[in-house]
């Protein structure tokens, strides 16, 4: 029989959506009333679906998408709170990420056909199977508050007497509340806010349900009562009922003892390995995830250690014809996660197990009518050797013999029937948090593949972004190179327009065509302004303004020159050389040998343009006379210094004869 307890001792809702859209107007449902026997079939509004609700008060609503009945997390918590206290909302696809429900439906024997209205029927006889997980918003915690009803504004010459009443009232009433949780044993709670006369409010925060405190919402007089249950940070899913399904064990005995739990659908379920755990670990960790009905080994003969723990769950053996390789159980447990190699060993041994009875599982499942527990029929068929036709007469017949034993006195069990009520009993204990693994581990599945198609299309967008990425990259460092190169461009072209104005300029002076300059001012020439007397300085003003033979050369500072620097200027043939300061031997023995004549600036007037000057001709003239009649008298002093010294050098001679 199904170890599955009856949800049927009151009427089931199957809800599906017929027509519309819950986010858009006027949506219908299909709507299935089950009470384990008769089926009633109707399509219905969402308002004509809530008052059926509140006026039947099913003790679930089963749904295959909890928001088809709502829009949004919002609405559906508000959907909660509306349901009558006795009234469960039931996702009978699974939790937050439900399967298909024709899958689930297949899985626990019940029709499906794609018509709303088939699905609606499934889900409503999934819930009263207990299949599905039970939405919740609220904790088991509620709130009562106890508080004024009515405004203790202003009242007259009476105000302070009309304001003690009410809280006194507040008082009387939330003693009575207080009795009353008292009166039911239940845990709270209180806070209370005094005021002039009594209380202003106490809020009592009771761990129970509205429907089992004994005190209800109103409002009369003085006093408001109200009532709400605290909220969940989120939506919460918590199974119907805890259950243990039958499975295949897959043992790797040694030092380190390893066990792999599949189930009869092929899934692993859990994988396990201890170097400590004796044989009664092994055996609780193994009860509290299902109940075996093969256990597997990896080798040929069936080893020992396995055999004993084959015998304790009295399920069939099963191993290889032979050893299995390295390489197939890698191959075979390729898409499982394990820890170490033994429970790699386990689970492939538990896997092949499958394999080797994946055909049978089928055919079982054909022969198998809907309603029938698929794992009985299945463990008693594979480990007890019946035929599928004995098992489920044999299931029918104790169907009939429970109703007709409840007619007569209980009889005195048996050792072995204690010894297995006992069992039982732990193994109920042991399953209490393990109810619905292989529900969890298919809907982690699923989430798994949703999850690794997001992955797959997150990674082609960061990919794109990417390059994307690297495209803008190349692009900013190329506008930041053309903003470079502008602005050079820029720096240049004023440079050049510079020049070109100087050399505006200087045209105007070298052709008397200067427009500053009026007829009085006739007789002016250019000056080349050099600022230093360095080879540098002299190149600098060349590439500026141009020095060509016969310029008048200015030069701000004289001193310092050498050899070197005086022939630089010497060759650009000056007409003459205007300075500043004092040249040095060198220079000036260069310059006269040269014929450059050289001129004291403060000599000549002259006006600065930017880089340029003018002077006047005359004082130019002036400066050249003056530098020929000094060179004149040089040249006689340098003859007369060169007669002495032949003469001296004569004499020096004849002395020596």
């Amino acid at each position: 029989m199904s170890t599955r307890t009856s949800a049927l001792d009151a009427v089931v809702f199957g809800v599906d959506i017929q027509s519309g859209d819950v986010r858009g107007d006027a949506p219908s449902y299909a709507l299935v009333q089950y009470d384990g026997e008769d089926v009633t079939r109707d399509v219905v509004s969402h308002r004509k679906l809530r008052r059926l609700i509140e006026d039947v008060e099913p003790a679930i609503v089963a749904t295959d998408n909890m928001y088809e009945l709502a829009a949004d997390k919002d609405q559906l918590v508000h959907f909660l709170g509306s349901l009558p206290a006795g009234t469960k909302l039931v996702q009978v696809t699974g939790a937050a990420q439900p399967e298909p429900l024709s899958r689930v439906a297949k899985r626990h024997g019940i029709p499906y056909g794609k018509d709303p209205m088939q699905e609606a029927e499934a889900a409503a006889r999934l819930a009263a199977h207990n299949v599905g997980q039970e939405v919740s918003a609220f904790t088991d915690t509620t709130e009562v508050k106890v508080a004024r009803g009515r405004s203790t504004g202003s009242g007259g010459w009476s105000e302070d007497r009309y304001t003690r009443r009410i809280h006194g009232s507040v008082r009387k009433r939330a003693r009575e509340v207080e009795s009353d949780l008292e009166a039911e044993n239940l845990e709270y709670e209180k806070d209370v806010r005094e005021a002039y006369g009594g209380l202003a409010n106490a809020v009592f925060t009771v761990e129970a349900r509205p429907s089992d405190i004994p005190v209800s919402r109103n409002r009369s007089g003085d006093v408001r009562v109200e009532i709400e249950r605290r909220r969940r940070d989120g939506i919460e899913f918590r199974p119907l009922v805890k259950r243990r399904d039958h499975v295949l064990v897959g043992i790797d005995p040694g030092t380190t003892t390893a066990v792999a739990v599949v189930s009869l659908d092929g899934s692993v379920l859990d994988v396990w390995s201890s170097r400590t755990s004796d044989t009664a670990d092994v055996i609780e960790w193994i009860v509290e995830r299902g109940r075996p009905i093969v256990v597997a080994a990896d080798v040929t003969p069936i080893p020992e250690t396995v055999e004993k723990f084959r015998r304790s769950f009295d399920a069939a053996p099963w191993t290889p014809r032979s050893d299995l390789p390295i390489d197939e159980k890698q191959h075979r447990t390729r898409e499982e996660p394990y820890d170490d190699d033994h429970q790699r060993d386990a689970m492939a041994a538990a896997l092949f197990a499958f394999d080797a009875h994946e055909d049978q599982f089928e055919r079982i499942a054909r022969k198998i009518p809907p309603g029938t527990d698929h794992g009985e029929v299945t463990a008693r068929v594979v480990a007890g050797e019946e035929s599928v036709e004995a098992v489920l007469r044999d299931l029918t017949e104790d169907d009939e013999s429970e109703e007709e034993s409840t007619e007569h006195e209980p009889r005195e069990l048996t050792d072995e029937e204690k010894r297995i009520r006992d069992l039982e009993q732990q193994v109920d204990r042991l399953q209490s948090h393990v109810g619905t693994l292989e529900d969890r581990l298919e809907a982690k599945d699923d989430r798994i593949e949703e999850l690794e198609g997001e992955l797959t299309a997150t990674r082609q967008e960061e990919r794109r972004e990417v390059r994307q990425n690297r495209e803008v990259t190349r692009l900013e460092r190329r506008a930041n190179q053309l903003e470079r190169e502008r602005d050079e461009a820029r720096e240049e072209t004023e440079a050049l327009e510079k020049k070109v104005e100087r050399m505006k300029e200087l045209w105007k002076l070298d052709h008397s065509n200067f427009a500053d300059v009026s007829a009085k001012k006739a007789g002016l020439v250019p000056v080349k302004v050099v600022e230093k007397f360095t080879n540098g300085a002299i190149r600098e003003a060349d590439d500026q303004y141009g020095i060509s033979a016969g310029d008048v050369v200015y030069l701000r500072d004289a001193s310092g020159a050498g050899r070197s620097t005086a022939e630089l200027l010497a060759d650009f043939e000056p007409q003459v050389v205007l300075k500043e300061g004092g040249l040095s031997e060198m220079a000036d023995a260069i310059l006269f040998d040269r014929d450059i004549p050289v001129g004291p600036a403060d000599d000549v007037a002259m006006q600065e343009v930017d880089e340029l000057a003018v002077a006047r001709e005359e004082d130019v003239e002036g400066v050249i006379d003056d530098w020929h009649d000094r060179a004149k008298e040089r040249q006689k002093q340098q003859k007369a210094s060169m007669v002495d010294r032949l003469i001296s050098e004569h004499r020096a001679g004849d002395n020596e004869a």
